[in-house]
């Protein structure tokens, strides 16, 4: 009889908590989830902790488990998915100055955040024509999937919301303010930030777009497209099923099914999206560097060049 396959959990976890001692956490931490075959990135600095691990689910509940053990960490929450495949091909834990990176450093959301907004109590908020809904992420996220009526930023990181802010927003005028991400942590300290520039309501989605798509039903959804996740997935659908979307590991954008068809798609050299932009040059070292991942990923690695993100 054929054994059916585990499935794998992915859980993604964040919390602002002061964490002056972050430095002496990682190597503990690191273990643990080599101890047990965990994969994944966690990021930790002075402001708190966030991460994307996976592996099997009793084993990513005893890493949450070991995590919790330290009181700051008691009640962190996280978000749970399963893919048949394992979304990640490493662990690293890192120190960081921030674990968002937002490059304010007046910013503190352990001091002070927007009103969270529960995804049950979402399209109540985001039907109230005086409010501004705000996607805080940045546009190859976008550009999948976004709420209906979302302003885009269009920024290319997050560190470029606060000038979008200060060119677009106006706190006289835009009285409520309505923003979400993928899973909550930018619209911490981009709620932070606002109400720090002193915007008056300021409201964020609780567990982000994840957390939304996991608990409304899709007939009552007023998201639309697919929500861009960083691991192998690429994206995520209503239920947190994986998405029809692909990644072009050139340049990072995520792929519909019609971009795969492209003539000008060629697994980790390029798309339609970058082909144009590339020189030959920049081709070919591309070429070369997919050849020595496709070995890697035979000898059961990753190669040592290939980027991930969390």
């Amino acid at each position: 009889m054929s054994q059916i396959k585990p499935k794998f959990l992915t859980a993604a976890l964040y919390k602002f908590v002061s964490l002056p001692d972050y430095a002496a956490l990682q190597a503990n931490i690191h273990a643990v989830c080599v101890a047990h075959h965990i994969k994944g990135t966690i990021l930790l600095a002075e402001e708190g902790i966030n991460g994307t691990i996976a592996g099997l689910p009793e084993n990513v509940h005893k890493v949450l488990d070991y995590l919790k053990q330290d009181p700051r960490f008691n009640d962190l929450d996280h978000k749970e998915s399963y893919a048949d495949k394992h979304p990640f091909y490493r662990m690293k834990v890192k120190l960081k100055k921030e674990i968002v990176t937002m490059g304010v450093p007046s910013v503190n959301p352990n001091n002070t955040v927007g009103t969270y907004v529960k995804p049950q109590d979402w399209n109540t908020l985001i039907a109230d024509p005086e409010v501004i809904l705000l996607d805080t992420r940045n546009d190859y996220e976008v550009h999948i999937g976004t709420f209906k009526g979302a302003l885009d930023p269009k920024t290319t990181t997050f560190r470029e919301f606060p000038k979008y802010v200060k060119n677009n927003l106006d706190k006289t005028k835009h009285k409520k303010v309505a923003m979400f991400c993928t899973g909550g942590i930018r619209c911490e300290k981009a709620s932070s930030y606002m109400l720090e520039q002193g915007f008056d309501e300021v409201y964020h989605l609780q567990g982000g777009i994840l957390k939304y798509l996991e608990t409304v039903k899709e007939e009552e959804s007023m998201w639309e497209g697919e929500c861009f996740v960083f691991d192998q997935r690429v994206a995520v659908k209503h239920g947190l099923e994986v998405g029809e979307f692909n990644q072009c590991y050139a340049c990072r954008m995520p792929l519909s099914p019609e971009d795969l068809e492209s003539p000008k798609y060629t697994p980790g050299i390029s798309c339609p999206h970058c082909y144009d932009k590339t020189s030959e040059e920049k081709k070919a070292a591309l070429t070369e560097r997919q050849k020595q991942v496709i070995l890697a990923k035979a000898r059961g690695g990753a190669h040592i060049g290939e980027k991930q993100e969390n």
